[in-house]
């Protein structure tokens, strides 16, 4: 145990019964729950201080400019980036990979360049680099898993050759909880020229994540799996490569100047922030990473993997239940994905339900990984720092009524 329990009631909707039983909310991957201190430094600034920003010379917008440009001194602080301008606001870590595959890619690939991804790729970091790759005429190619659900590095060593103009790899699988290691593969892609784009979404919320020693060219994340609200994210970057993309969007608030056939933009990172921006969710933003700063990243990590490892042994024990990722801890994250017997993974999450367990049920935005594991699909156990062991006890107590209501024996 980790002694992070009383964090708990720093989130309303833990309170909540369904159905007469307490909410047991295991689906952490997908989107996290808020603590009471993010929503009232929202609504805060919206009883108080807001108004649009960077366009204003009044009082309240002055105000708002400087909360929202904060905000970004704040993510750029939490990743270690050495300038805040090397964060650009997104709506998501979608947003972000789009931005990266269409304002990069879509200038800079060429036909005959490969981009080399991994076989375990959330749909945002494989999707956009489809898209760029048939409009450029570069090519997929992919790094495969290993039985023991890792990426098979030496295989990813033997692709790499003066073709790979990009590396694109998950920092945590949001299916098996693998953790690649990223500084090695970034390492290796410089060798050969290749640009290094990191999809944080899972990582960043779990780890503490320095993008200096990171070795990558790009990171992206999403403030909605760290405490925060939807619709922001963020995109750092470095800033020689920040400078060579193109805008994904245009309108006010990215360019310098507009002449009615012709525009210049902005400086970065406001080039790439076309039109008003989240504001108030930028706010948000900043006190979710008050209050994981505030438990300490190291704290999480080790919280992870205590339920992790918890999980995995009382799972261990569910017959006919398999579990698709790494057997221990050990370069993974408090991700859980299994199947039972032949239960649907619907049924089994609806079954789950009736029991205030909250788990993922379907493909994770993750087909390609499901047809490599011969699945159609998974339930998904994911966790973060409100939960404990009371949820993951609650989860087996489930599955074996579950069991019994399917008949697996």
């Amino acid at each position: 145990m980790t002694g992070l329990e009383h964090l708990r009631a720093d989130f309303p909707v833990l309170r909540r019964e369904i159905g007469g039983k307490p909410v047991h909310f295991l689906d952490s991957a997908a989107s996290s729950q808020k603590p009471v201190s993010v929503l009232e430094a929202m609504d805060e600034f919206y009883r108080c201080c807001y108004a649009n920003v960077h366009r204003g010379a009044y009082t309240l917008s002055v105000e708002s400019t400087d909360r929202y440009e904060a905000a970004r001194t704040r993510v750029a602080s939490f990743i270690n980036a050495p300038d805040p301008d090397q964060v650009v606001f997104v709506r998501g870590a979608t947003s972000a990979l789009n931005l990266i595959a269409h304002g990069w890619g879509g200038t800079h690939l060429r036909a005959g360049d490969r981009i080399l991804l991994t076989e375990m790729e959330h749909h945002a970091n494989l999707v956009p680099w489809q898209m760029v790759a048939a409009r450029t005429g570069a090519r997929l190619d992919f790094i495969p898993l290993t039985p023991e659900y890792r990426l098979d590095l030496e295989v990813f060593e033997d692709k790499l050759d003066d073709d790979v103009a990009v590396v694109g790899v998950t920092g945590m699988s949001n299916v098996l909880g693998t953790i690649p290691p990223i500084p090695r593969i970034a390492e290796a892609a410089k060798g050969v020229g290749a640009l290094v784009v990191v999809d944080g979404a899972q990582l960043v919320p779990h780890q503490p994540v320095d993008v200096q020693s990171l070795g990558a060219d790009f990171l992206v994340f999403s403030a909605h799996k760290m405490l925060g609200p939807t619709g922001i994210g963020a995109l750092w970057g470095r800033p020689e490569r920040l400078e060579e993309m193109e805008p994904y969007e245009g309108g006010g608030e990215m360019i310098a100047d507009v002449q009615l056939h012709s525009s210049t933009w902005a400086a970065i990172p406001h080039r790439f922030e076309a039109g008003t921006p989240p504001i108030v969710e930028a706010v948000g933003f900043a006190a979710a990473i008050d209050y994981l700063e505030k438990v300490g990243m190291d704290q999480i990590a080790a919280h992870d993997a205590d339920l992790t490892g918890y999980a995995l042994d009382r799972l261990a024990q569910v017959p006919q239940l398999s579990v698709y990722g790494p057997a221990g801890v050990e370069g993974r994250g408090g991700v859980i994905s299994f199947t039972l017997a032949d239960v649907h993974p619907h049924d089994l999450a609806t079954i789950l339900d009736q029991h205030g367990v909250s788990v993922r049920a379907g493909h994770h935005c993750a087909k390609p990984l499901m047809r490599h594991l011969c699945v159609p699909a998974t339930a998904r156990a994911s966790f973060y720092l409100y939960n404990t062991r009371a949820d993951v006890d609650a989860l087996v107590a489930a599955l074996g009524t579950a069991s019994d209501l399917f008949g697996v024996g």
